[in-house]
């Protein structure tokens, strides 16, 4: 049937993913609320959808005049209790820690129209507790994009206890309104992609803190070995090394040894080298680029 672009749609969190996501559903007709209580995180996520819009626009992606129209269609707004009136879809983004997930989907359950869906776009937390704090789990789903999101096109749902097949099916046609591919998994410790990627990843960091190849090189060798777009150390620190970390932990305790965190990881976050976002990761940034020759290298360990 389709879904109706008429609905209103809130994303909760204005970090990378909540900023991808808010595009993917205002550049796609539907009237789209970013929601994050720092404004500075707001402003900079408004400023990025903006800029891949116009990127779009110069490059004849998108016309100029569809682009001002995705833009029209977003908002930012503070207030969750403010935002979420109304809504037929929220998507959370917020931070990987279960009591701020389920106090989100808390404040906005009753404010959002009857036969609303909420979704989580969690990456390892469990999608059947988080509903457990909304009165209808049956229409909760995980809905977990990639980043970055106007570029990656699949969307992993993730069946809880409770979702219910409508809602499965419903999630499916929003995915194809803003093109997206989608598979459907039942919810276990990881998923799919997260639990391969998650072992990949630690593995590439137990490789470099060995010595055993240069950042460089080693993500050199899954882009052009495996056909990668991205190398795994990349793609950690694009990501955020404070996620990766809180990732495998969560892996780590609930699917066992192979999962647990090499040690560069832990010292890296201890650290602050967190990635793209503090400018310092396993290479360092400079106003967003990456800066030549900078990837950590095993003797200096």
């Amino acid at each position: 049937m389709g879904a109706d672009k008429s609905n209103k749609v809130v994303v909760v969190g204005a970090g990378l993913m909540g900023t991808g996501i808010a595009h993917a559903f205002a550049s796609s007709g539907f009237e789209t609320v970013l929601v994050d209580t720092n404004a500075a995180a707001l402003e900079k996520a408004y400023a990025s959808v903006e800029k891949i819009l116009g990127d779009g626009v110069r490059l004849g992606k998108v016309s100029e005049e569809k682009g001002r129209a995705a833009l029209d269609r977003l908002t930012v707004n503070a207030d969750l209790s403010e935002a979420a009136v109304g809504a037929n879809l929220l998507v959370e983004t917020v931070s990987e820690q279960l009591a701020i997930k389920k106090a989100v989907v808390m404040q906005a359950a009753s404010l959002m129209v009857d036969n609303a869906i909420i979704a989580s776009n969690t990456s390892a937390l469990s999608v059947t507790e988080i509903a457990a704090s909304v009165p209808a789990p049956e229409r909760f789903i995980g809905m977990h994009f990639f980043n970055p999101v106007h570029k990656m096109k699949l969307v992993e749902l993730v069946r809880g206890l409770a979702t219910s097949d409508e809602t499965v099916a419903r999630v499916k046609d929003l995915c194809d309104a803003i093109g997206k591919t989608s598979i459907t998994v039942n919810e276990s410790p990881g998923l799919t992609t997260s639990r391969m990627s998650a072992l990949l990843g630690n593995e590439a960091m137990y490789m470099l803190q060995e010595g055993i190849a240069t950042a460089e090189d080693i993500d050199t060798a899954l882009r052009m070995g495996f056909n990668h777009p991205m190398g795994p150390l990349e793609l950690g620190d694009l990501t955020g090394w404070d996620t990766r970390l809180s990732v495998l932990r969560y892996l780590h305790e609930t699917l066992g040894e192979k999962f647990r965190p090499c040690p560069l990881i832990i010292k890296m976050v201890a650290a602050g080298r967190l990635g793209r976002k503090t400018g310092h990761g396993v290479y360092q940034y400079h106003e967003g680029n990456r800066v030549p020759g900078s990837g950590l290298k095993g003797s200096a360990l």
